[in-house]
């Protein structure tokens, strides 16, 4: 009986992991006809890349980021793999100064994370995340909701025309809704309008 050496195992690992990798990588391993593993991007081997590494918002938090997670540059891009570039702001709200960190791909705002000494509030622009339940950014509020009442409040501060709805049966995740017809100022839109706006951001909430 043969015995299999673990290197042996973790060598056809390294390939498994190379062979789905990317046309990039495919192209450089043809050129070369040999593998160097000193070279391999070891978080191709995390399963949040086998599918594609796109983000989900769940009861816990986004992707590695949890309440738990300390509001530092170093935590953050542990959380996120290291797949984003973080850029810290500061803003006003309520009178108060507030830091806020911002997760960005390729030039393009895909995270704003809030919190004080530890990750309190995350606002997700990246279209192609999706929540628990499915949603996506993009989707009708008529797609979750039939009305406003015991579902929704009008968001303040910097989207204070905009609404906040709870997902159905969530603790932590909720929607930002937009759209025309917003009507008087501090007043809930009527259902009627509100039918037809659609998922501008999804917010996890410690």
């Amino acid at each position: 009986m043969k015995v299999v050496r673990p290197a042996l195992l973790v060598s056809a690992m390294i390939l498994a992991g190379c062979a789905s990798s990317g046309s990039s990588s495919a192209s450089s391993a043809s050129e070369s006809h040999w593998y160097n593993p000193l070279s391999y991007h070891w978080s191709a081997l995390n399963p949040m890349n086998w599918f594609g590494g796109s983000l989900t918002v769940t009861e816990q938090g986004v992707a590695g980021l949890s309440s738990t997670t300390a509001m530092s540059e170093a935590a953050i891009g542990k959380a996120l793999n290291n797949d984003y570039q973080l850029r810290q702001g500061m803003r006003t709200q309520n009178g108060q100064v507030v830091d806020f960190w911002q997760a960005l791909d390729e030039g393009k705002l895909k995270l704003v994370i809030n919190g004080q000494s530890s990750v309190e509030r995350i606002e997700v622009l990246d279209t192609a995340a999706k929540s628990a339940d499915g949603s996506k950014i993009g989707d009708l509020f008529s797609d979750k909701f039939s009305k406003a009442f015991d579902n929704c409040k009008l968001v303040s501060g910097l989207d204070a025309r905009d609404v906040e709805c709870r997902a159905p049966g969530s603790q932590h995740i909720s929607y930002i809704y937009s759209g025309e017809g917003h009507g008087p100022e501090g007043l809930m839109p009527a259902d009627d309008t509100l039918k037809s706006w659609k998922i501008s951001k999804i917010v996890w909430q410690r």
